[in-house]
């Protein structure tokens, strides 16, 4: 008697047919796509938004240098001696030189939170899929 009651609590899981394990294995694929095509919408997003403020730099500086540019021109044509022009030369290449440092590391540090913020929603697929050291 007790040999029947164990065989019959264990012949559900002895008797499982290949059908069984494929539905399994079916539902774990739609949820993995499942966690995938959430991850790749919120990159998505992500991409858009960082894309918009990176455009947003870069147009913001070449409307800057434009405008430097024309008003070292309007100053350079009042100018009467060669002396002053050098001068004044000199002081639009410096400003002109520090202006496009700073807005380069501004418009770096932009792409390397891009690059982050992109990449983020899927370092929990990466991390379920890389095995635990």
């Amino acid at each position: 008697m007790l040999q029947r009651t164990i065989c019959q609590v264990h012949k559900p899981i002895l008797h499982r047919t290949e059908k069984d394990f494929q539905m399994n294995n079916v539902e774990q694929f739609q949820k993995h796509a499942q966690e995938q095509n959430e991850a790749a919408m919120a990159s998505a997003n992500t991409f858009a938004a960082n894309v918009k403020t990176i455009t947003t730099a870069h147009a913001q500086y070449t409307k800057k240098a434009f405008q430097d540019g024309l008003e070292f021109i309007s100053k350079l044509t009042s100018l009467k001696s060669p002396d002053e022009a050098m001068k004044l030369q000199a002081d639009y290449a410096k400003s002109a030189y520090e202006t496009f440092v700073a807005e380069s590391k501004t418009i770096s540090d932009l792409y390397t939170d891009f690059a982050k913020q992109t990449f983020k929603p899927f370092e929990g697929l990466i991390a379920k899929m890389t095995p635990a050291k």
